[in-house]
């Protein structure tokens, strides 16, 4: 019959150590075999991705199982979008979108135009802001040039038409055939018209 001995119970201690002991062995070497590492590669190489994509919806990558992708309006970190007029002095960086947030900072994109091909549309500020780019407009002149860049896409446009229009004259926006960019601000103490001067591609 088992008796409560001391030899007894130190013999079951050393048994119950030695299983505890084994079992945190295995534990250890399964988890030795996670590669916790896989998770963050991935992210990485989504985030190079990211780098590598400009505009469209654009499959960048995947996380397990979800597909990672970019919408049109995130712009790769680092990418050169800016306009330049030599004539009043003008270097700016344009950003999206043309909300006072926006263009409080920089010179803002008409998100339904061009960003290279056709019809660019750019707006900002010309006055009693913080920062007012395009606060000279009126001081172009016809065959003035106006440089743009986006990434690599980079132009020259002359200066060709300097218009007034109604502040619900969305047609100089509309995209075309030819290559032009479409600058527009506001009228001082005319807030139904707005400055509008277009220029075309440089042969």
């Amino acid at each position: 019959m088992f008796s409560y001995t001391t030899k007894n119970i130190n013999i079951i201690s050393l048994v119950v150590s030695i299983v505890i002991f084994i079992s945190i062995n295995q534990i250890i070497s399964v988890i030795g075999q996670v590669d916790f590492s896989k998770p963050r590669i991935e992210e990485q190489k989504v985030e190079e991705n990211i780098e590598k994509n400009v505009e469209d919806n654009t499959e960048i990558g995947k996380i397990g199982n979800d597909l990672i992708t970019v919408p049109e309006a995130v712009v790769k970190k680092n990418i050169i979008w800016k306009i330049e007029i030599p004539s009043i002095s003008l270097k700016a960086d344009i950003s999206e979108g043309t909300t006072k947030e926006v263009m409080d900072k920089f010179v803002g994109h008409f998100t339904n135009t061009s960003k290279k091909k056709g019809n660019i549309g750019l707006a900002a500020h010309n006055r009693g802001y913080s920062v007012n780019y395009f606060q000279n407009l009126k001081k172009l002149k016809k065959g003035d040039e106006i440089i743009y860049q986006y990434d690599k896409f980079k132009k020259i446009y002359i200066v060709d038409k300097i218009l007034i229009i109604n502040d619900t004259d969305w047609e100089k926006l509309e995209n075309t055939e030819d290559n032009i960019i479409t600058l527009i601000t506001c009228v001082e103490n005319e807030p139904l018209y707005r400055r509008c001067i277009q220029g075309i591609e440089a042969d």
